[in-house]
């Protein structure tokens, strides 16, 4: 009975396990993250100008506010739309290739698969809803929309240049 017990105690254990972690674990995981890594900053419209105070069925549906700079003007994606049109490996790569500015590239390849995956199956978890995020736009290109201005401005000069 005493080798019965240690038995059932080690399988409840491995059971118990995050390696064990079911899909309810990463949806709630990938909520987490997306709250703590400022994801709802840039791609919840109004979510930086109302503290925070933006309804999760409004999360993440892009928003039409440029961020330009000298790479031109970027938009925060709708990720909502964008991940019903990805599987779960194309996001894989897709995060860990560098991405035009304000997006935090580094930021993502530092995440460990595991968090991207619970990213993901967060966000899938939502429903599809709100528009594509307007056009990228090249440096010097016109520019429809508000945006924020990212334009260096009166640096001082670089030591041996």
């Amino acid at each position: 009975m005493n080798t019965f017990l240690k038995i059932a105690a080690l399988v409840l254990a491995v059971w118990t396990s995050p390696a064990w972690a079911g899909p309810a674990d990463d949806i709630r995981h990938g909520r987490y993250l997306i709250q703590i890594s400022g994801c709802n900053d840039c791609h919840t419209a109004g979510y930086m100008q109302k503290d925070g105070h933006v309804p999760e069925a409004e999360w993440l549906t892009g928003d039409a506010m440029g961020w330009q700079g000298p790479w031109g003007t970027t938009y925060a994606a709708n990720l909502r739309l964008l991940f019903s049109q990805i599987d779960e490996k194309a996001w894989l790569v897709r995060a860990r290739q560098p991405m035009r500015p304000p997006m935090p590239s580094p930021s993502l390849r530092a995440m460990s698969g595991a968090d991207l995956r619970a990213i993901y199956r967060y966000v899938k978890s939502l429903d599809v809803k709100g528009p594509p995020a307007p056009a990228y736009v090249p440096p010097g290109g016109k520019v429809a929309t508000p945006y924020f201005d990212f334009t260096p401005k009166n640096l001082p000069p670089v030591a041996g240049k």
